[in-house]
């Protein structure tokens, strides 16, 4: 999160479409909704909600069937895919000879893997780190997804909760260090430790 890859997989349709290619935008429980790919830059695109019921080797075979043409996939919130969905996109790209290019972060508030990333992480044919690193509030390269509830820190729950980094959400998110995910230090309880209920040390002369 923070990292900008929406904002990658955006830029990466667009290169596609700007040298005459066709292709499919896919994504899942996107922040701005069913159906959309949006960007925290503000840029959106439609795309294809990816359901857990939803066949995309199939979805991709029909359209193809019916003529359409299709060069390229782009799959963002590919955390949320399930399993079996990965290893279809898999199926798309060996079978079909159809690029896939999937973007989601790896693990959730608790650090644990997403299921469908794990299973991208085993299967893709390549695995690349954004250029674009989040920072914690500290200004160390954020590696962990913290969730919050009221501002305050949680590590129990539903792995997937939508939400989004913006302050004041009832359910928000905030990506830090390893160091202050460990400690469930956010910027707001690091604030919050830093104010002084002592007196300055002045003196008031008469």
């Amino acid at each position: 999160m923070d990292s900008g890859k929406s904002t990658l997989a955006l830029q990466t349709a667009h290169n596609h479409q700007s040298r005459g290619r066709t292709g499919l935008i896919f994504t899942s429980q996107d922040r701005a909704g069913s159906g959309v790919i949006s960007s925290r830059l503000g840029l959106q695109s439609p795309a294809i909600e990816v359901s857990p019921e939803l066949d995309l080797h199939k979805f991709v075979v029909d359209k193809l069937s019916q003529g359409s043409r299709i060069d390229y996939i782009i799959c963002d919130e590919a955390q949320f895919y399930m399993p079996a969905q990965i290893e279809q996109l898999a199926k798309i790209v060996d079978g079909l000879g159809i690029d896939v290019y999937a973007f989601g972060i790896l693990s959730d508030f608790r650090t644990k893997l997403f299921p469908g990333s794990a299973r991208l992480v085993e299967l893709a044919d390549r695995v690349n780190t954004l250029q674009v690193e989040a920072l914690c509030w500290c200004g160390a390269r954020a590696t962990h997804n913290a969730r919050t509830v009221d501002g305050t820190m949680v590590t129990q729950g539903e792995q997937v909760v939508v939400g989004d980094v913006a302050p004041g959400l009832e359910i928000a998110y905030e990506v830090l260090c390893r160091r202050h995910h460990m400690r469930e230090v956010t910027a707001r309880s690091s604030k919050a430790a830093h104010v002084s209920t002592e007196p300055l040390p002045f003196t008031q002369k008469g």
